[in-house]
């Protein structure tokens, strides 16, 4: 049977599910050799060319429907996700219901008593531009289509600061403009939404950890701290920036 490159399983240390590997990974391998041993081309034809008439997006698709089939589940980066493929994403927390009376509950949300400010510390993200001052403004979760239209049609609230999943940026593009700063779940600084949010020069905090934060809320963000470098994550270095509450809605 013919041998190919990642025969070599640079995948083993990763903490990811045996099935998972098996299917994605061990299916992918399977799949290249049976059809370079059916068409008798070469691994080194396969590379530079010959892979988009060998491997076809209905094979790939066929792979990922083992995996769910299965039981694997996608974390979903948004909302928009888990609603339009339901069985292939994991359920995520406060898209039903009242979303007044959701919040993030990270586990890794740092929480402290409120300061001589009067501050609450709820959590902390990695800044992604340094700015002279916070941004203080009022919490509102943008987390689906509906929420972006009510923005669209409605108009964004002034001084909002946006609380989103999505670290692509796309779900949140065409009201953007108009956030007076962004905390964001996902992601890293150079995430789509990290490098939006420099351009259109918007506080913003990527890969944040919160907790107890509701729309309405008044919140402070720590972008006056030190912006995240990439080279931080490769260090593990943490660098992050706090979010405080101010008062509840």
């Amino acid at each position: 049977m013919t041998k190919i490159h990642s025969d070599t399983n640079k995948y083993d240390h990763r903490a990811t599910p045996p099935n998972v590997v098996e299917i994605f990974h061990g299916g992918i391998r399977d799949l290249i050799r049976t059809r370079l041993d059916e068409s008798g081309d070469t691994w080194s034809n396969f590379v530079f060319g010959t892979s988009y008439n060998l491997i076809s997006a209905k094979d790939v698709v066929e792979l990922e429907k083992r995996a769910v089939d299965a039981g694997y589940r996608y974390v979903a980066s948004a909302t928009i996700s888990a609603e339009e493929r339901p069985n292939a994403y994991q359920q995520i927390g406060g898209a039903d219901g009242d979303a007044d009376e959701f919040s993030f509950e990270h586990p890794r949300a740092v929480v402290e008593p409120a300061d001589e400010a009067g501050r609450q510390r709820r959590g902390q993200g990695d800044n992604v531009v340094r700015f002279p001052a916070n941004a203080v403004g009022t919490a509102r979760y943008y987390r689906s289509i509906k929420d972006v239209m009510e923005g669209l049609t409605n108009g964004v609230p002034p001084e909002t600061i946006a609380i989103i999943d999505d670290s692509g940026g796309t779900l949140t593009a065409p009201i953007l403009e108009q956030f007076h700063g962004v905390i964001c779940a996902g992601g890293t600084v150079k995430s789509h939404l990290g490098i939006l949010t420099r351009e259109f020069g918007i506080p913003c905090l990527m890969n944040a950890c919160i907790s107890g934060i509701r729309n309405g809320d008044r919140v402070e963000i720590e972008v006056s701290g030190r912006a995240k470098a990439m080279g931080d994550y490769q260090t593990q270095d943490d660098n992050s920036v706090r979010v405080w509450l101010h008062s509840r809605h």
